[in-house]
């Protein structure tokens, strides 16, 4: 199966950009069959003109070979264009088909991966694969400048020819087999380079939770012994490339020396000219390309289909969740139901939102919060019981529609690296939007921008690392209050802020979720407090609903809440 996807892989960068692939096809022919033809023009030259003396003759001939080596120049660089678009294009639809498939709302993309390990693939391995469109067409000119030139060592001399057409198929097979352990050895090297950038990503991802906690020298070992496995698996790759270059350097040397000797022995004997000499020697040096860029087409190669075979892992990974069909009926009211839920932590929990209502959940316990979370959003299909959106199964929902209609924005969301504005506006409100400033206005932006030097517009780092805690989370929050989704679900969304400030984010919730239904997942009191209807869990289960003020005369939501 790995097989038949890593073909697939590669049979689509090259199809999808056959025009270009051909075009540097053809062009590279010609170049090579215009090299061929330059140390044939300069035998005919020794023949026809310098050694009969016509000066007229000498130089048509000279003229001949001037627009040859414009040909050739021209060819040469067009081809070369041509080839470089077709492989940084097909690199480019490697990368987009990873991204649609890892921000798939199915899921199962990341197998367990470290996210520095999935830039790896979407940049190291697709490049790679993208090269097959300039390997390809090189590899193909090549062929031609051989034919080319073993037809015309056949008009030489057929000795010539014959012994070019006999050895070039041995060298191509054993091009062939000595690539076979440079492409085993390249799919490892790949893997630890993409681990050890996974483990890279993670560690500075969670710089800041290492230094705090003292982790730093236990960090450095863990990269330490990862780095110094990629660097062995690099070394050992890095041999048996050395091992092709050169066993094809010898060989191929081997080769031209028998035809230089042939060649020679066969100007002594009279069989051939002075000037078809020339040509053969021409010819024989001309050949030591095309026989040589066998080994580094055969390197290409081998690379590109053992990083095909790992952006295919990942594009045939199975999606975490059975993928829905169903479309999400418009209007979209906004009853999400749950029904006798059993997964992870949750032991039957069956609870209402209605249309427009916002309904506050505590957890006594972490996990159930989590548990929920992971339902609401399909990351996980609950083991029994159902849950509904407008009385439709979640399971049975088109992905990307349902995740649309119903946003579960999670607690250690993520900023982009940009502007702030650009940040809120990935919610899906236009960049100037009403809708975009009265997001802004609820989740207390202005504040965030009017600390920053150049305000909305100020460029942040990736994760949002240069803003505070508190300023990613009012940033994260006006993101999710912007998408304007039917049905929003929040989780934690003002633990990083201060009292004065959190009960402001309560009112601004309220306000622009007004008519859409909103559930929030949190302990703050002061959320609860504007929740029309506030559902305890505990234990896995729903031990009690109704409005924040009333429940706190229990002990244990008391504890949970104002502890």
């Amino acid at each position: 199966m790995k097989t038949v996807h890593q073909t697939g892989v590669l049979r689509q960068a090259v199809t999808g950009q056959w025009r270009s692939v051909t075009v540097a096809s053809v062009l590279g022919a010609a170049h090579q069959a215009g090299e061929a033809a330059v140390p044939l023009l300069i035998g005919v030259v020794i023949d026809e003109a310098v050694r009969t003396g016509a000066g007229g003759r000498l130089l048509s001939w000279i003229g001949v070979l001037a627009a040859v080596f414009v040909a050739l120049s021209l060819s040469f660089r067009f081809s070369l264009r041509s080839g470089e678009k077709a492989s940084h294009l097909a690199a480019h639809e490697v990368r987009s088909a990873l991204a649609a498939r890892v921000l798939s709302a199915d899921g199962g993309a990341t197998g367990g991966r470290l996210s520095g390990e999935l830039a790896g693939i979407a940049t190291g391995d697709a490049q790679r694969v993208g090269q097959v469109n300039l390997a390809l067409p090189i590899a193909f000119s090549a062929v031609v400048g051989l034919l080319v030139g073993a037809v015309a060592l056949l008009r030489v001399s057929p000795v010539l020819g014959l012994l070019v057409l006999v050895a070039a198929p041995v060298l191509l097979g054993l091009a062939h087999v000595l690539g076979k352990p440079l492409e085993r050895r390249s799919d490892a090297e790949q893997d630890r380079a993409a681990l050890a950038s996974g483990v890279a990503a993670d560690l500075v991802a969670g710089l800041r939770a290492v230094k705090g906690i003292g982790a730093e020298a236990t960090a450095a070992r863990r990269y330490r012994a990862t780095s110094r496995s990629s660097m062995a698996a690099a070394v050992r790759a890095a041999r048996s490339r050395a091992g092709l270059d050169g066993s094809m350097l010898a060989m191929t040397g081997v080769f031209l020396a028998v035809v230089a000797l042939v060649g020679g022995h066969l100007a002594a004997s009279g069989a051939i000219t002075v000037g078809r000499l020339v040509a053969a020697v021409g010819l024989a040096q001309f050949l030591l390309w095309p026989l040589s860029v066998f080994s580094w087409v055969n390197g290409l190669l081998a690379q590109g289909r053992a990083s095909a075979a790992r952006v295919a892992e990942v594009l045939a990974a199975p999606p975490a969740v059975p993928p829905g069909t169903t479309p999400v009926p418009t209007p979209v009211a906004g009853r999400v139901e749950l029904t006798d839920v059993v997964s992870g932590s949750l032991r039957g929990v069956s609870l209402t939102a209605e249309p427009g209502e916002l309904l506050g959940v505590v957890a006594r316990d972490p996990a159930d919060a989590v548990s929920l979370l992971a339902v609401l959003a399909r990351e996980v299909d609950p083991e029994r019981g159902a849950v509904t959106l407008d009385g439709l199964p979640l399971s049975t929902l088109e992905g990307a529609a349902r995740r649309s209609a119903l946003l579960v924005a999670a607690h250690d969301a993520d900023l982009f690296e940009g502007t702030v504005r650009d940040n809120v506006a990935a919610g899906g409100a236009g960049t100037d939007g009403a809708r975009l400033r009265e997001a802004m206005a609820a989740a207390r932006v202005d504040d965030v921008a009017r600390a920053l030097p150049d305000g909305l517009d100020t460029v942040i780092t990736e994760r949002g690392r240069s803003l505070s805690g508190g300023q990613r989370q009012r940033v994260a929050l006006a993101r999710a209050l912007a998408a304007g989704s039917p049905v929003l679900v929040v989780h934690d969304p003002t633990t990083a802020v201060d009292a004065v400030t959190e009960v402001s984010l309560a009112g601004g919730i309220r306000r622009v979720r007004a008519g859409l239904t909103t559930i929030v997942v949190a302990t703050s009191p002061a959320l609860l407090a504007v929740a029309d209807r506030v559902v305890f869990l505990a234990s896995g289960v729903v031990v009690s609903s109704g409005a924040h003020a009333d429940l706190v005369a229990d002990e244990d939501y008391r504890l949970v809440v104002l502890s």
